[in-house]
């Protein structure tokens, strides 16, 4: 169910939000690309901004503990609010660490751009992104944030005069006034335009247009004492700011409540709720639990298909027995005649004895009858496993599972020690920069803890694409400052070559300090909280692979 976002109710919705929300303190930040939330978790109520066109409002649920992949923002609300007849929502918020500067959430509520941004400091840097968009207006983490267009319409802060709404208006044919209307005149929008235009069926066009601007400058510019409504609309319920002519509705007590009851309403037509004990990074580990649960089948069908028929290899057995005279030693396939005297080709090892050959066939037929009684078993079983992890994804997609259970269900990670052969080899792949910059690559979410906190120094540079699991990466640097930008920019190449972003064609990077690298308490492998953290966008050439790997 989508919700038609028009300046009125923005602003309504943020004056609202700013009285409940003054100073609460927010404890971080869950931008999820998959379903296009915004989940701001707070220490008393967690707030969700679904941002997905079909389904644009936001929801207030209990209080939820971050995540470790989650946006640790630290900071207060100081203030909400939208600028005039804008559909963009400002959640301005203050560091609570001394020296830590300010910040603001953005809420883009544009039709089917929905889009939330954190930008920082006096230059509205982008600092994260739900959508990174490209073209006139680049959203993209490290750029300027670049603000929605304004809509430039008369009466946005100082309501226009009477005469000149008159002027505007009726010397529009009817049919085109709703048109011109949200064209021209601030706070407007398809939703309202009826009720604004007022009733001129009785002939009365003058008469008509002068009641429409009276409820338009009541609505965009009195203070109007109208309890919030709930819209009857036909494309379903619609939370509004006040009653609109013409348009049924029933009262609420707030906004919110009335956002409540969409959502109610949205989950009653088929639709979900948000699981947010669910972390991207959870969904991510079930995603890739179902692939190899998948394959693991599929491996298993396979070689059940394959097994050889017993039957067949006990008789070649029986049949190099019964004609052991007639095979030449050291022969690698003979021709005999078998029981029935049809001529059989059968292959041998040369190295073997006729009688050790016979025994290499009863020993095939007896591991091929083994298998055939364990594999249907382990197919089912397999069958089994992989069904509960895909009604577990199907149910984390659509909120309706519960984090807990994911995990009992996800296999444990062998935390024990590695196979010989792997405990002798490093956990990461090695690079070297154009610059001659030592790059270290870890090789999966074990290695990944390895590499960052055992075989690196506080003083490497740390390199993670953002928002994508895939692998650390760290260059290797024991000079002041920064490393070169050029190094940088290749070892962040890298760190999106090795992530589920290797396909895009611009991928960001977050950056900062090793020293500046924490593992939290029973994270799971691989998962850190990086602070200090910058941003690099870098293209991911596959030539770079080769081109940096070093022959050492």
């Amino acid at each position: 169910m989508s919700i038609r976002w028009d300046p009125l109710l923005t602003r309504a919705l943020a004056r609202e939000l700013d009285r409940e929300l003054d100073g609460a303190r927010l404890r971080a930040l869950r931008l999820d690309a998959r379903t296009r939330d915004a989940v701001l978790l707070f220490r008393d109520r967690t707030l969700v901004w679904r941002l997905h066109p079909e389904r644009g409002y936001p929801e207030v649920r209990g209080p939820i503990e971050p995540e470790p992949t989650d946006l640790r923002l630290r900071a207060r609300v100081r203030r909400v609010y939208a600028p005039p007849d804008e559909r963009v929502l400002h959640f301005e918020l203050v560091g609570e660490r001394p020296g830590s500067g300010g910040s603001e959430l953005v809420l883009e509520l544009l039709g089917n751009r929905l889009n939330a941004v954190v930008v920082e400091g006096t230059a509205a840097i982008v600092r994260h992104a739900l959508r990174t968009r490209e073209g006139a207006r680049v959203t993209r983490v490290g750029h300027p944030y670049l603000p929605p267009e304004p809509t430039n319409r008369a009466g946005a802060e100082v309501p226009i005069t009477e005469q000149e709404w008159m002027d505007l208006l009726a010397v529009v044919p009817p049919p085109d006034r709703p048109r011109e209307l949200t064209r021209t005149i601030a706070w407007t929008s398809p939703l309202n335009a009826g009720a604004f235009l007022g009733n001129d069926r009785e002939g009365d066009v003058q008469q008509a247009l002068r009641i429409g601007y009276a409820r338009w400058r009541a609505a965009a510019h009195g203070s109007s004492a109208s309890r919030p409504v709930l819209l009857d609309t036909a494309r379903g319920p619609q939370p509004y700011p006040l009653p609109l002519e013409g348009t049924p509705y029933h009262e609420v007590t707030s906004l919110l409540a009335a956002f409540a009851e969409c959502a109610r309403h949205d989950i009653a037509r088929g639709g979900s709720g948000p699981a947010l004990s669910i972390s991207p990074f959870l969904l991510d580990r079930l995603e890739q639990a179902v692939t190899q649960s998948e394959r693991r089948l599929v491996r298993l069908q396979a070689e059940l298909d394959g097994q050889p028929d017993p039957v067949s290899l006990r008789s070649t057995g029986d049949l190099l027995l019964a004609r052991y005279a007639e095979i030449p030693e050291g022969a690698s396939s003979v021709t005999l005649a078998d029981f029935q005297g049809e001529p059989v080709d059968v292959p041998l090892d040369p190295k073997l004895a006729v009688h050790e050959n016979a025994s290499a066939y009863y020993d095939r037929a007896a591991r091929s009858e083994r298998a055939s009684q364990r594999l249907p078993g382990l197919i089912g079983e397999a069958e089994r496993h992989r069904d509960r992890l895909a009604v577990l994804l199907e149910g984390a997609r659509s909120g309706t599972a519960a984090a807990a259970d994911i995990t009992e269900a996800l296999p444990e990670v062998d935390r024990s020690a590695s196979r010989p052969e792997e405990a002798s080899s490093l956990p990461y792949r090695r690079y070297r920069s154009s610059g001659g910059l030592e790059i270290r690559v870890g090789r999966g979410a074990r290695q990944n803890d390895d590499l960052t906190f055992r075989h690196s120094a506080p003083g490497d540079v740390w390199l993670h694409a953002r928002h994508s699991a895939g692998a650390h990466v760290v260059l290797r640097w024991a000079g002041p400052g920064n490393p070169p930008a050029r190094d940088l920019e290749e070892a962040g190449a890298l760190a999106a070559l090795h992530s589920k972003a290797r396909t895009s064609s611009s991928v960001p990077v977050d950056w900062t300090l090793r020293k500046y690298v924490r593992k939290p308490r029973q994270a799971a492998p691989g998962a850190v909280l990086p602070d200090r953290v910058r941003t690099i966008f870098v293209r991911p050439e596959p030539e770079l692979l080769e081109r940096l790997a070093d022959p050492v």
